[in-house]
């Protein structure tokens, strides 16, 4: 039985194949390696969703946003079937080209055939040439330099290949020689040969990996048309390798089954920084000002964005907003929007609102972290256990118990009260952990959660309303952190896999506790279920005790919050602590000799270190640190444009060869190359960038919007402030957004300091 896992490869990633299979990166860091990531970063990260055990039809459900670089040609998709004990099948692949995604505008949605995996088109890379027709005594003569390549695939089980290159031009085939264990060979090999007056040939320049015992490997290939090169005028560049084309295909669509995506390519040319500065300041202005604001602009992007794309809106801004310093003040402007226009305090923020999307948005951003230390134990005991518990009757399973072949039937009344200890005692462990937790708390989170709690404790005053600023707070905390990341841990980086059955229904009914509580036990929440009824004890004890975590979370007083954060500051916070293994090279030419050095890191905002001995949970995921290192590196102006993606072993690097340890790298970094999780690097240009398309998408309601308060200001319906009328600063934006169209427009690609930025949308 299959057990398939989808494997999403970005481009300037390994490509995998039937031979290969899929090859996970290292676990370690080598140090020679660490100066050139903190430098210049690049990544080769594909994502792979989560595996489906035993089914020939697997759902995942998972949804990802990738950053691609905007050279970027195809995307493809390959599903794989997990083997334990060998290396992983491919069953099929989908690839996506660029044009196919750029003329579906709105995303492609749909099934799309699996199609089988040719060793001949899985290629990557590429190979750096100079081309130069030079003129001769009786013809002609066309010269072309091999320099190098970079970033070819790896057909040995090496993990690298022994490439070649074979020039080819009517009929006549000349060779480099063989560079062995290399992925980025340098070759500077030159090939001369004659032209015809009137020559209309090609000239085929393929990389092949050599082998000694099977046939050769093919790596890609380049093909020149001789007629576009001039006398006298020598072209050099990189070109990127080509698939082999002239084999007939297998139609096979269909026989490999079929994969349903929904992917989206948001191509977004972002400009300097100084173009988005008035729309930034006019926002920031307006967030400032609060309420008393003139224009309310906030409240009108609120109302001119559809449902659709009201979560898009609200995570660009909250982003944006976080970057200025201001994430506390732009959600207390939501709270009091939302709080001016609700009577009834059971609907209060269960709505899709701006308020509720930005301030999920929030927590996913600052409180992950925070969510991992509290939640993290629980959800690993949970997976460890994998105990049967279910408290619904009409679910129930009976199973056989006792030892030493002395079986007897389990009652279904010992089945439930099994199931309710087991909830009970995870229930209390996390009810016990939040509680302490209200100083790991990350003090804008605090901060945030406090100011939520008095504005809604001003707007219900009275004993009658005096769960509802809890209820407000658990609303977000319970409801829309806690408990979807209890039933999705994947979804919320707490483990690597999906939860099978059993431990995904412990996990569901976990998550239900948790609401109960959140709710603080109301009827109508104990009404829904009544099956619940034996967790109730703990429930009630639950509602106390999270009550007394938010009286303390909510206390803090203003100077204690701002010493906290000057501690903060000074301390420099962790961004990535966990283990990782060092590369040791010992002695010169046949005696040399490898080892690998465990050491815990810290890496900080300002600085990376280590020690003998963790002091924290150790965590060796290789992504996550590369993630961490180019937080802390996205500022860097001094980032390298190329590197070296091996090791320097012996007296030459192992990844090209190359014997000078100080030499320019062998591969180009890609900084802006990243996966768009929680932990990667705010990008504000991008964000304001996102802002300003979403209001030029909306621009014609903007203007009908800005008349309506044109003629009510002339008829005097509009009441008249001291500063500037609503129509003034909503005049301010649409000039804002003119100037931003105007900058857009004539500003060539090629002349812009910001590369575009290609943001990838896929859901399987």
């Amino acid at each position: 039985m299959a057990r398939p896992a989808l494997l999403f490869c970005p481009p300037e990633c390994p490509w995998p194949t039937r031979s290969q299979g899929h090859q996970t990166p290292s676990p370690f860091l080598p140090a020679s390696r660490l100066p050139a990531f903190l430098k210049g970063l690049q990544t080769t990260d594909s994502k792979r969703t989560a595996t489906v055990w035993k089914t020939l039809c697997p759902f995942w459900g998972e949804e990802y946003q990738v950053h691609l670089p905007p050279t970027f040609h195809a995307v493809a998709f390959y599903v794989m079937d997990e083997d334990a004990l060998s290396r992983d099948d491919v069953i099929g692949k989908v690839c996506l080209t660029r044009d196919t995604l750029a003329s579906h505008p709105k995303g492609f949605s749909g099934w799309t055939h699996l199609t089988e995996v040719d060793p001949d088109e899985e290629v990557q890379g590429e190979i750096h040439l100079r081309l130069e027709v030079r003129p001769g005594a009786r013809a002609c003569r066309l010269r072309c330099s091999v320099l190098e390549a970079r970033d070819l695939a790896p057909k040995d089980r090496n993990g690298a290949s022994d490439p070649f290159v074979r020039v080819r031009y009517k009929g006549r085939t000349q060779e480099t020689s063989i560079v062995k264990k290399s992925c980025y060979p340098r070759w500077n090999e030159t090939f001369e040969f004659e032209l015809e007056e009137g020559a209309t040939e090609v000239l085929c320049v393929e990389t092949w990996d050599w082998d000694l015992v099977s046939r050769n490997d093919f790596l890609g290939k380049v093909v020149i048309d001789i007629q576009r090169l001039q006398v006298a005028q020598p072209e050099e560049g990189w070109f990127r390798l080509q698939p082999d084309q002239t084999k007939s295909r297998r139609h096979d669509e269909g026989n490999l089954g079929s994969l349903q995506l929904e992917v989206r390519l948001r191509d977004e040319m972002v400009l300097p920084s100084s173009c988005y500065q008035p729309l930034v300041q006019l926002l920031c202005h307006e967030v400032k000002l609060g309420m008393q604001g003139p224009g309310q602009l906030i409240s009108l992007i609120e109302e001119t964005t559809s449902t659709e794309c009201r979560q898009d809106v609200a995570t660009n801004l909250l982003k944006l907003f976080l970057g200025q310093g201001l994430a506390k003040d732009f959600l207390d402007l939501l709270f009091q929007l939302e709080l001016s226009r609700t009577s009834e305090t059971n609907t209060l923020f269960r709505s899709n609102s701006l308020a509720s999307k930005s301030m999920e948005s929030f927590l996913k951003v600052a409180g992950m972290q925070y969510l991992h230390g509290v939640l993290g134990p629980i959800i690993n005991k949970v997976f460890e256990e994998k105990k049967y518990v279910e408290l619904d009757p009409s679910k129930v399973e009976v199973k056989d118990v006792g030892c030493s072949g002395l079986h007897r039937p389990q009652t279904e009344a010992e089945v439930l009260e099994q199931s309710a200890q087991t909830l009970r005692a995870h229930l209390g462990a996390l009810l016990s952990a939040l509680s302490r937790s209200v100083r790991a708390c990350p003090a804008v989170v605090r901060a945030t959660f406090r100011q939520l709690f008095r504005r809604v404790r001003e707007r219900f005053p009275g004993a009658q309303h005096e769960n509802v600023p809890f209820i407000a707070v658990t609303s977000f905390l319970c409801l829309r952190f806690f408990s979807p990341a209890i039933m999705s841990p994947k979804l919320f980086h707490l483990r690597e896999r999906h939860a099978d059955a059993r431990t995904s229904r412990t996990l569901l009914l976990l998550a239900k506790a948790v609401q109960n509580v959140g709710n603080m036990d109301t009827p109508a929440s104990r009404a829904k279920e009544a099956w619940m009824e034996p967790l109730q004890p703990t429930v009630r004890q639950g509602v106390a005790q999270l009550k007394d975590f938010i009286t303390k979370l909510v206390d803090i007083e203003e100077k204690d919050e701002l010493d906290l954060q000057r501690t903060l500051s000074l301390q420099a916070p962790p961004v990535k602590e966990g283990p990782l293994f060092i590369h040791r090279t010992k002695g010169k030419g046949p005696l040399m000799s490898s080892s690998f050095k465990k050491l815990y890191f810290f890496l900080t905002t300002e600085a990376l270190s280590f020690a003998k001995t963790p002091s924290s949970k150790c965590v060796n995921e290789l992504n996550q640190w590369l993630s961490a290192l180019r937080k802390v590196s996205i500022n860097n102006t001094g980032l390298l444009g190329s590197y070296h993606p091996g090791i320097f072993r012996g007296d030459k690097w192992s990844c090209c060869h190359q014997k000078e340890k100080t030499g320019q790298g062998c591969d180009k970094t890609r900084s802006r190359v990243t996966l768009q999780e929680w932990n990667d690097p705010l990008d504000h240009d991008l964000e304001a960038q996102l802002i300003y398309r979403h209001l030029l998408g909306v621009e014609a309601m903007l203007w009908e919007r800005h008349r309506e308060l044109s003629r009510g200001a002339e008829a005097g319906t509009v009441p008249a402030s001291p500063g500037e009328a609503p129509k003034d600063s909503l005049a301010q934006l649409l000039r804002v957004l003119q100037d931003l169209r105007e900058a857009h427009s004539s500003s060539p690609a090629g002349s812009l300091p910001s590369e575009p930025n290609c943001l990838l949308e896929l859901q399987t």
